[in-house]
């Protein structure tokens, strides 16, 4: 399958993600604080590469895929290159590249996993658990009840159906937005350049 391709189904993917995120936020009423960056500065974040497939393809397309794979050879932080902290010393910043984040990133939340004993249980931080205390305890109530959210393995098992070698690895998430732009520069190494692009590379 052409990158391309694997591309629009990534987003395909993300976008239904979007949607029931989206009436799970309003039902819900559970929010991520304006700011709050702390999650995205977890060292021990695990991603696929396919995932980060399209923020790989837009800096190839935009002539930064070289560059960034040299800074993420360079880097020797765990904490996500994507990230922008506006503070060493806070958990305050923003994802630089917001559309184009992972799977990770936008399931972590706002869906859930299944515990040992079967039931699902609702994946999000300390702080929305703590200063939205009402709402999470109902959020989970109404889950319990059959409410629907989106589940962590339903979603890397539909990823992975788009490109199994890509999708079913989990790695640092450095290392994740490494080979994802490995994969598009290998790709387009011997082949010609989507249509209108010339030379970019």
């Amino acid at each position: 399958m052409a990158i391309e391709d694997k591309v629009r189904q990534v987003e395909a993917l993300f976008d239904r993600l979007e949607t029931e995120i989206t009436a799970f936020q309003s039902e819900t009423h559970l929010f991520c604080n304006a700011g709050c960056g702390k999650c995205c500065t977890t060292p021990s974040i695990d991603a696929s590469p396919l995932e980060f497939l399209p923020w790989a393809f837009h800096l190839f397309l935009n002539g930064k895929a070289e560059e960034t794979l040299k800074l993420l050879n360079q880097t020797y932080t765990h904490n996500c290159l994507i990230y922008s902290p506006l503070s060493v010393l806070e958990h305050k910043g923003s994802c630089s590249n917001y559309r184009y984040r992972g799977l990770i990133c936008r399931l972590f939340g706002y869906a859930a996993n299944t515990d040992k004993y079967g039931k699902l249980r609702l994946a999000t931080c300390k702080i929305i658990k703590e200063q939205q205390q009402e709402n999470f305890i109902a959020a989970e109530e109404a889950i319990n009840n059959g409410k629907y959210v989106p589940v962590f393995t339903d979603y890397y098992m539909r990823l992975a159906q788009i490109d199994l070698r890509m999708g079913v690895i989990l790695v640092p998430i450095n290392e994740a937005l490494k080979i994802a732009i490995e994969e598009v520069l290998h790709y387009y190494a011997y082949r010609p350049l989507p249509d209108g692009l010339g030379n970019i590379a």
